[in-house]
């Protein structure tokens, strides 16, 4: 009887295992797509705003 809940214990496992690389791959995927999305609005914000949207002003500590 031990055996055959190993077995399933083990099915259960490999199972568990596909489904979180299934998911942990559509998320990666999705974040991809997401940071796309916001390079190209920052792209585009940049672009109107000559540069100056989003920088900070750089001070030498001499």
């Amino acid at each position: 009887m031990g055996a055959v809940v190993s077995c399933f214990k083990s099915v259960v496992n490999a199972i568990t295992s596909c489904f979180m690389a299934v998911v942990n791959g559509i998320v990666t995927v999705l974040k991809a797509i997401i940071d796309g999305i916001v390079t190209v609005f920052m792209a585009i914000v940049s672009c109107l705003t000559c540069g100056k949207a989003g920088k900070r002003k750089h001070t030498s500590h001499v």
